[in-house]
């Protein structure tokens, strides 16, 4: 009998552990470290590591990141919030006075963001990990020193942003070896970064160290207190203590040795020097967070999402505005099906313009935004006949109290040429006691400022250039605010179990990406590779997220494996159509857990390098 399935890929399924990221070499070594008796948390910070070296373009140690993590032992999902801190030196006034009132879109030390990943992996491995930063670390710098061979797909973008590497010497130094594009097969090396880790490690280790040792005095002098007969008890007590210990102290170490250390100072003095705004002083204040997600439920699955400094939450405004509508029977990509997604998620990103920011510095009425009378509310606006051309934010929140917030939110900029798809990576992990990992640490754009950092072999991300200049705005810029990143990894329970651990690149378009993955599963009843590799649709319908945040009334793309009359039925309906490459419109990486087998069915997306493991 044939398969009901012709995917490009099969479903790698198994019992035990699965993971799902952008290279394959990320996914072997985080299955290496959990087959080595390491956790998600540990396999998580392993893969990134590992992704650093072999998806340059998309992500690295000078990057940003937002995290969603399941904790088998409380049962709870929590979120890390990763994204970058604006420089002390970084205002409204400075950009109109001395940048001519922009943030540089992607190029250069101006669109620069604090690189917050790192803060993230010290958080797993110091709060849920079992290894330290020496054992995930060191497949890391083994690529790093010995070189990778270059795929087709990572050759594509030496090519395509060639001026952008040979712009900064630094840069090309490290991926513009002799001066010539890395073609496929090509060995990358990059001693400057494995240098860099190896800092981090030797860190480590002498902070371990030093602490096993003022832990072993102590211990011997406590048990001199005890009856002779409790000194062996008070000993082994001890020593287990101070190992724990040891690990944890030679991890903030590590950390330290990044945000407050050399690392830190050698790129405030490289941004000092080369016309960047950042300091030291902005680095040794940094911390990612632990926060609360938000969430909400639809049709029986409780969808998570980071709540601060992301645009994540505009997936659960979208997917609450579909709740009311029969989408299995509308049928899939047919015509009335993603006009109304592409009409529900207009109104979903007019929100996220209005409302979403950093909750540090905004106030963010998730009561009200995420309601499901609100989405009753905001979904009658759908015509189900003609497309809007309008950013039409609602109210969600305001009704009675005279709050205006983000009223500069609802102006739409039309000129300008900001892009909505930016460039990042992603790590999805389960481990055998069902802890899971939805990470997803970023340079933001193909290799984010362009600018590796002199003798670190790592490169800034470009977050910054996500800001708004005007103060009205929930994203406006302020010194020591985070940007609304686009990042937006997913953690889906269902009956409270660990269900889908799903993410994508994509830029603005990670919330639609990853939304249709999880619609393709929730309600068409696809398995995780079909949903990943099945046709996708896309708007820009919205303002941007880079500056100058540019929005293009009623242009959507599809790939052209949607149907001729299906374009043709949505142009009726006013829609301005794009058609795109057959594979080019997602890059999602997914594990979903059968809630009655526990069985781990993992995907990995065919339009790129991503490969998936599980056992």
């Amino acid at each position: 009998m044939p398969p009901t399935s012709r995917t490009t890929r099969p479903v790698i399924r198994g019992r035990g552990y699965a993971v799902s990221t952008r290279k394959p070499q990320a996914a072997q070594v985080a299955e290496n470290i959990l087959r080595a008796g390491g956790n998600a948390f540990d396999a998580a910070v392993a893969a990134h590591a590992v992704l650093a070296v072999t998806d340059p373009a998309m992500t690295g140690f000078g990057g940003d990141a937002h995290a969603l993590i399941y904790d088998a032992q409380t049962k709870s999902v929590l979120s890390i919030n990763a994204a970058g801190a604006a420089p002390q030196l970084a205002t409204i006034d400075w950009y109109n006075q001395f940048a001519d009132g922009k943030i540089p879109a992607a190029d250069g030390l101006l669109s620069a963001s604090l690189p917050g990943a790192f803060d993230a992996c010290y958080l797993m491995l110091d709060r849920w990990g079992t290894m330290t930063f020496r054992e995930v670390l060191s497949p890391a710098i083994e690529l790093a020193i010995d070189g990778f061979a270059v795929s087709e797909f990572l050759a594509a973008y030496f090519a395509e942003y060639s001026g952008k590497l040979r712009k900064y010497p630094s840069t090309a130094k490290i991926y513009l070896p002799d001066g010539e594009l890395l073609k496929p097969g090509a060995i990358l090396r990059n001693p400057d970064l494995a240098g860099t880790l190896t800092k981090l490690i030797d860190a480590e280790q002498r902070a371990s160290r030093e602490f096993a040792q003022n832990g072993a005095r102590g211990a011997l002098c406590a048990s001199e207190e005890f009856a002779q007969n409790g000194v062996r008890r008070a000993l082994c007590a001890s020593e287990e203590y101070a190992q724990s210990d040891a690990r944890r102290a030679g991890l903030r170490a590590a950390r330290d040795c990044f945000y407050k250390g050399e690392i830190a100072r050698t790129i405030a003095a490289f941004s000092e020097a080369n016309g960047g705004l950042y300091r030291y002083e902005d680095f040794a204040a940094y911390e990612a967070k632990i926060e609360p997600p938000v969430f909400v439920n639809y049709r029986g699955y409780d969808v998570y999402k980071n709540p601060s400094a992301t645009q994540g939450p505009t997936e659960l405004i979208f997917l609450n505005l579909l709740e009311s509508l029969d989408l299995a029977s509308i049928g899939h990509n047919t015509p009335d099906y993603i006009h109304a997604s592409v009409e529900a998620a207009k109104l979903a990103y007019a929100d996220r313009e209005k409302f979403l920011g950093d909750a540090e510095f905004i106030q963010i009425p998730f009561a009200a935004l995420l309601s499901k009378q609100y989405a009753r509310e905001r979904a009658a606006l759908i015509d189900w006949q003609r497309a809007s051309m309008e950013l039409r934010p609602g109210t969600a929140g305001e009704r009675g109290t005279g709050n205006k917030i983000g009223a500069a939110a609802a102006r739409a900029n039309l000129s300008g040429s900001a892009d909505h798809h930016g460039d990042t990576s992603y790590v999805a992990v389960v481990d055998r006691n069902r802890n899971a990992v939805s990470f997803t640490p970023s340079l933001h754009s193909a290799f984010g400022t362009g600018v590796a950092i002199e003798g670190l072999g790592l490169i800034l991300n470009c977050r910054g250039d996500l800001y708004d200049l005007d103060a009205g705005h929930p994203n406006a810029l302020v010194p020591g605010k985070r940007p609304r990143s686009t990042l937006t990894p997913t953690i889906v329970l269902k009956n409270g179990a660990p269900f889908l651990i799903v993410g994508s690149p994509g830029g603005d378009d990670q919330p639609l990406r990853i939304a249709q993955t999880f619609l393709n599963i929730a309600d068409f009843g696809m398995n995780i590779q079909d949903a990943i590799e099945a046709p996708r649709w896309s708007t820009t319908s919205f303002p941007a997220s880079e500056f100058p945040h540019t929005m293009y009334p009623g242009r959507i793309s599809l790939e052209d494996r949607i149907p001729e009359p299906v374009r043709l039925a949505l142009e009726a309906r006013g829609h301005l159509i794009e058609v795109q490459g057959p594979w080019t419109m997602n890059a999602s990486c997914g594990i979903l857990i059968d809630p009655d087998t526990g069985v781990l069915s993992a995907g990995a997306d065919p339009r790129g390098d991503s490969y998936a493991l599980a056992w």
